[in-house]
């Protein structure tokens, strides 16, 4: 099997994330027990009980769904002997990196907690609410999501913040900005182009703010070679190096997530075969529309687990 471990970004939190594989393996409960303890916060209760309007806060999002995946790599690990090193590269999708990389051993599972609690404050932070905002452009490609932001870009900033997949383009910036791209792609023809409930314009210039509080605390951070290539949101490649892999982290706050690319890159040139996302579905959906040939596998509950640890091991 020639894989790749993926790992999902914001969107994919839900009440309830992670309590079944906590409740059933000792070593997923060590997990959410160790990001509570880095946090000095109940995270765990909150995934597990809610409020969903508190879970879903930027800064309780971003630790809670790398703990979930975390937790899911750990139970592989402890209870089937599967470790991140079983692939050929890891890749996760904007906060879903981070989880990539603690996976890899590249950070500590307290540090990327850590870590993803302040670049969410800081990403809410940098700026006011109602200012900013994202719209999906479904059925656009680059070009099309690209000349839409250029014409918003005349009323502010305005940029593609997501390539996702084919037909699944998000553009960040100004909310007037992302308004006048919105009116702009209607007028191409894109299929559908909706503003995202979210609560600040990730992925743009906006973001700086959020930069540099996350250049200055990744400075004082600890990071290893990662035992496996993590294929990066901003060059769509692979990268082991920490002090790039440090320095690339700052620029995704700003930069565009190229998932698409990253995909078409490990499913061409890299020879994956195999993507299994660990503590989500929705990279695994995006998988079918960039890649068909290629085979999608989540994990989430106990069952996922289990079979895919036999067909590794099979």
């Amino acid at each position: 099997m020639t894989l790749a471990f993926v790992f999902p970004g914001q969107g994919s939190q839900a009440v309830g994330m992670g309590k079944g594989l906590a409740e059933s393996f000792p070593e997923a409960r060590a997990v959410f027990d160790e990001v509570d303890a880095a946090l000095g916060q109940k995270l765990s209760a909150l995934m597990w009980d809610g409020p969903a309007d508190e879970l879903t806060l930027t800064e309780n999002a971003q630790p809670a769904i790398m703990a979930t995946s975390l937790a899911v790599m750990r139970v592989l690990e402890s209870e089937f002997a599967v470790t991140a090193d079983a692939a050929k590269f890891v890749a996760g999708h904007s906060l879903g990196e981070y989880s990539a990389l603690a996976a890899a051993g590249a950070l500590s599972l307290t540090d990327a907690a850590k870590l993803l609690k302040l670049r969410g404050q800081a990403m809410q932070k940098a700026v006011p609410v109602g200012e900013g905002a994202m719209a999906a452009l479904i059925g656009a490609d680059l070009d099309q999501a690209e000349k839409a932001a250029a014409a918003g870009s005349a009323q502010g900033v305005c940029q593609v913040a997501n390539d996702n997949a084919p037909g699944q383009v998000v553009i960040s910036g100004a909310k007037t900005a992302v308004d006048a791209a919105i009116a702009a792609a209607q007028e191409m023809g894109v299929k559908r182009a909706m503003q995202l409930p979210v609560s600040a314009p990730f992925h743009c210039a906006l973001m700086q703010p959020a930069a540099d509080a996350m250049a200055e605390a990744l400075a004082a951070a600890s990071i290893s070679a990662p035992r496996v290539p993590v294929v990066v949101n901003v060059r769509a490649r692979p990268e082991s190096d920490p002090e790039a892999i440090r320095n690339l982290l700052v620029e995704q706050v700003t930069g565009r997530v190229r998932w698409r690319e990253s995909v078409e890159w490990m499913a061409g040139e890299g020879g994956i075969a195999t993507f299994a996302e660990a503590g989500g579905k929705v990279l695994t959906g995006m998988l079918k529309r960039i890649a068909p040939d290629a085979a999608g596998v989540t994990l989430v509950g106990a069952d996922d687990i289990v079979n895919f640890a036999a067909s590794v091991k099979g």
